[in-house]
């Protein structure tokens, strides 16, 4: 019995791009589908999407056999939180609002085992360990971990230097909408006023060598790779489902000369 390894944390230290796919749904379902797609990683939305503790294992378990690495996006920057996701079988870590760099140092703390960290030394209980079948988890769980903290404000760029500066951090994920409403023009990413703090933000990050991802916020994910991006998450499920079925309601309305 292995630990697998993670592929996209290795892609990223190789210098390669990895497209990913957000899924807010919390189906299994959905999940299992996506990640039989190639994306690379799957973003499992614990902040914004539907879905609980239970539902997250049904969603790990769904793509525990397929190729996409499993990043799941909790709820806010809580050791509690972050410990339960990890737990469950996460091979990634999202932590949404990260202002300041000891905001950063506890997020990284709580993905680590002491004496490098505070992550609670339950595994033996654990999915992740394959509930304790997996003796070496414990030592080799940080490596295979992909931690991605993101910057979704204003006070999280002009902070930048200070958390780039804190070890342990994998990836620095630029939250577009929530920056863009921090700064005064909420969806409006190419704002005069927005604008400069994207382009502090993503000259910085990438200054630092460490990988930059985001959304394609009016913006083609085609060009955020063409801009330095490392990690995009090309669309959503709901999004996907939306958009086609949207498609498909008006062109057959339009096909039988119905109004909506």
């Amino acid at each position: 019995m292995t630990y697998r390894d993670n592929a996209t944390k290795a892609r990223l230290l190789a210098g390669e791009k990895v497209l990913g796919c957000w899924t807010s749904s919390g189906s299994p379902v959905v999940t299992e589908l996506l990640s039989l797609a190639g994306f690379d990683y799957l973003l499992l939305d614990q902040e914004h999407g539907v879905g609980d503790n239970v539902s997250l294992i049904h969603q790990l378990q769904a793509m525990a056999n397929n190729p996409a690495t499993a990043i799941v996006r909790v709820p806010w920057n809580d050791h509690a939180l972050i410990k339960r996701a990890l737990d469950a079988g996460a091979e990634g870590i999202m932590i949404p609002s990260v202002d300041t760099a000891e905001e950063a140092r506890a997020a990284v703390a709580a993905c680590q085992y002491a004496p490098n960290g505070i992550r609670g030394a339950g595994w033996a209980g654990g999915r992740a360990s394959h509930y304790g079948m997996l003796p070496d988890y414990h030592l080799k769980a940080r490596e295979r971990l992909l931690v991605v903290i993101q910057i979704e404000t204003v006070k999280g760029v002009e902070n930048l230097d200070e958390i780039l500066a804190v070890e342990g951090i994998d990836l620095v994920f630029i939250g577009a909408m929530d920056l863009t409403g921090s700064a005064g023009q909420l969806a409006q990413r190419h704002h005069p006023d927005v604008v400069p703090y994207f382009e502090l933000a993503e000259r910085k990050i990438l200054a630092s060598g460490i990988p930059m991802g985001t959304v394609p916020l009016q913006r083609s994910w085609q060009d955020l790779f063409a801009a330095g991006y490392a990690m995009v998450n090309a669309a959503s499920d709901t999004a996907m489902l939306r958009d086609r079925s949207l498609a498909d309601v008006a062109a057959f309305r339009q096909l039988v000369g119905r109004s909506a």
